[in-house]
């Protein structure tokens, strides 16, 4: 029945993200084109755009940070290999728990500056520093959302790997490596 439940909690989370990592990646096009239409717009017409530069940062930010949880998602973020891979599985399961629980420490933090920047950003009207000035409080909207869900991720990872630890047994079974 427990097993049942965490499946069912897991696999909510891993939907969640993979949707908003799949819906973070359809930006990458937007920001090719934006940063192609700008090149040109600079060097071949010599005429700027006053737009182009704060469109594709917000939109690179974006990406990266929404991306984040779906990256974890897929164990591609970075790993210190040098102790992890001499270790037994139950204390990589430790190392696992351990560093998901500094990783949520970390993002509890940068959700809650992000509300507070946020609402600085609608009281003062914060807004880039450039000649468009596009306003800023969207951008910490998107940092508490993709903070919120690499928190999620994580809390996800925390259970599959504490359960390990307790049973013995994998909470989902192991997905074949593609060898890439």
């Amino acid at each position: 029945m427990l097993k049942k439940i965490l499946k069912s909690f897991c696999s909510i989370i891993d939907k969640i993200v993979m949707w908003t990592g799949k819906g973070a990646s359809y930006l990458m096009p937007i920001l090719a084109f934006i940063v192609v239409y700008e090149v040109a717009a600079r060097y071949l017409f010599n005429a700027p755009t006053v737009w182009a530069y704060d469109s594709s940062l917000f939109l690179f930010g974006y990406i990266a940070a929404l991306g984040g949880a779906y990256a974890q998602q897929k164990r591609a973020h970075i790993n210190v290999d040098i102790l992890y891979l001499t270790v037994s599985p139950k204390v990589k399961n430790i190392f696992n728990v351990i560093s998901f629980s500094l990783g949520i420490f970390f993002l509890i933090i940068t959700f809650y500056v992000s509300i507070g920047k946020f609402n600085e950003a609608i009281e003062f009207d914060y807004r880039r520093q450039s000649e468009w000035a596009p306003p800023m409080w969207h951008f910490w909207v998107m940092l508490c959302i993709a903070s919120s869900l690499f928190i999620a991720q994580l809390v996800r990872d925390m259970i599959t790997e504490i359960y390990h630890l307790i049973t013995g047994e994998e909470l989902f079974e192991k997905e074949p490596e593609d060898g890439c």
